[in-house]
């Protein structure tokens, strides 16, 4: 039985504010002539058919628990990873990242980790890292205290907005390799009550190019599963009056999430993490070798 009161919010981070701060800043940003706000990736035209495609997200509070296990590598992964699947959502092919570091002090080895990693997972990707900043700020971090950011920019001709979704069509899923990034604000909150030292707390996250390239042509949308968990993914790319079904027992989720259903009740679980799946696609008809987790209706 799930205990009581674990919940993201109770944790101290909030789903719902963070819906609000994107309404709420929704005309400033599209009276730019901004394409996309609130979309995984952004799009500016470039004014012969092409579109840049870009996306800044960070590590999130898994840098607390992987700089205390020795972990931060997996984390400049997870940062590429991220901001690399964001923008291939919209069928961008990725081009450079950007990186972002930031603490009270700067520890090289430890900004060397992140940056390294980071380059591991560009390179995978066909992905140049062009720059960053890594910054010393005693008055905005604690000591101990680390951040980690970055932006991705691709390049799209056609972009995929799910206008072409409709009734009928199917969910593919791409399992995930575990928590990914988000939600380790709770996660954090779990660990106080019982430890957990499975590889798939910090694996990091999947890099979903190559399931994108594949199935580029047929896809009508992409999402990437992040904070909001695949239903609230999901809604990010589908027409008004439609909504996902999803049948949640269609796949095996990874051990990581048997351990954390014993803390927080599915509702929250399913609102908040991945489990199981980091990538979907919406298709009219799926391949005999993919995943169909569900139905749009």
């Amino acid at each position: 039985m799930a205990e009581e009161g674990r919940t993201y919010d109770a944790a101290g981070v909030s789903l719902a504010t963070a819906e609000a701060v994107v309404d709420r800043l929704r005309a400033a940003v599209e009276s730019t002539g901004a394409r996309g706000f609130g979309q995984f990736a952004a799009l500016h035209p470039l004014g012969d058919g092409r579109f840049l495609a870009a996306s800044t997200d960070g590590v999130g509070t898994k840098l607390i628990l992987a700089r205390q296990r020795g972990a931060l590598r997996a984390c400049g992964s997870d940062l590429a990873a991220h901001c690399i699947n964001d923008v291939i959502t919209c069928g961008a092919e990725p081009l450079i990242l950007l990186d972002y570091v930031a603490a009270a002090s700067i520890d090289l080895e430890e900004v060397a980790e992140l940056v390294e990693g980071a380059a591991e997972t560009c390179r995978s990707a066909g992905v140049a890292l062009v720059g960053g900043e890594a910054a010393e700020l005693p008055g905005i971090y604690r000591e101990g205290e680390l951040d980690f950011a970055g932006t991705c920019v691709g390049i799209v001709e056609s972009p995929l907005d799910g206008a072409a979704i409709s009734a009928g069509d199917f969910v593919v899923g791409f399992r995930s390799a575990g928590v990914h990034a988000n939600g380790f604000t709770l996660v954090r909150r779990v660990l106080e009550a019982e430890d957990y030292h499975g590889d798939d707390l910090l694996a990091p996250t999947r890099l979903y190019l190559d399931d994108v390239r594949r199935l580029r042509g047929r896809a009508h949308a992409f999402a990437h599963v992040t904070g909001g968990g695949i239903l609230g993914n999901l809604e990010r790319v589908l027409p008004d009056g439609l909504h996902a079904e999803i049948e949640w027992d269609s796949w095996e989720r990874p051990p990581v999430f048997h351990w954390l259903a014993r803390h927080v009740e599915e509702d929250e679980l399913r609102r908040v993490f991945n489990l199981g799946i980091g990538f979907c696609a919406v298709v009219s008809g799926p391949a005999p070798n993919e995943l169909v987790i569900g139905r749009i209706e």
